[in-house]
Order: structure tokens, then sequence, then C-alpha cells
């Protein structure tokens, strides 16, 4: 694997961990009545690349599962991320940067 590679799924993986510990901390502050963690930072750590796994924490923990806005917010972003990859891969296939 070259150290490109290796440095994008090093930030991707540390990106979704920070997604799913952000998503864990704010359902036991909810459930603390302590002070949360904001929607926008949550949708901030998405739009890094954590929205997958922050989606899937969200179901897994239960939380913010009725706000419309995270339901069908984080999927679409997700779905936003998948496409750019998918065009900057097909850009690169296309250049020959990258051969199949």
């Amino acid at each position: 694997m070259s150290a490109r590679a290796l440095f994008i799924l090093s930030y991707f993986i540390c990106v979704s961990l920070v997604s799913v510990v952000l998503t864990a901390d704010d359902k036991r502050r909810a459930k603390q009545n302590r002070r949360r963690i904001s929607e926008r930072t949550l949708f901030a750590w998405a739009l890094l690349g954590g929205s997958l796994f922050e989606y899937l924490a969200m179901r897994v923990f239960h939380h913010k599962t009725l706000h419309k806005r995270f339901m069908i917010g984080l999927p679409v972003i997700f779905l936003f991320q998948v496409a750019v990859v998918v065009l900057i891969y097909m850009k690169l296939v296309k250049t020959g940067i990258i051969v199949i």
C-alpha cells in the first residue's frame, strides 16, 4: 500500500472514530442532562468524512433517530461523498494516473 493510500485510510479511520465517539458522548450527556455536543459539530465531522459511521452509531445508540435532519442528512452527505470519490477515481483512470 502506498504512503498516500495509507494516509487517506488513516484519515478516514480517525475521522470516523471521532464521529462515533462524539455521537456516543452526546448520547451519554443527554441521559445525564448535561451540556450537549452541538448539531453543527456532529454535522461538521460527518462532512469531514465520518458520515457513514456517525449514522451507524446513531442507529446503534438510538440517538437522534427521530431527527429527520440527521436520519436523512447523514445518508445524503454519505452518498455525496461516495459520488465525489467515484468522480475523482474516474478522472484519475481517464487521465491514466490509475490503471485498472
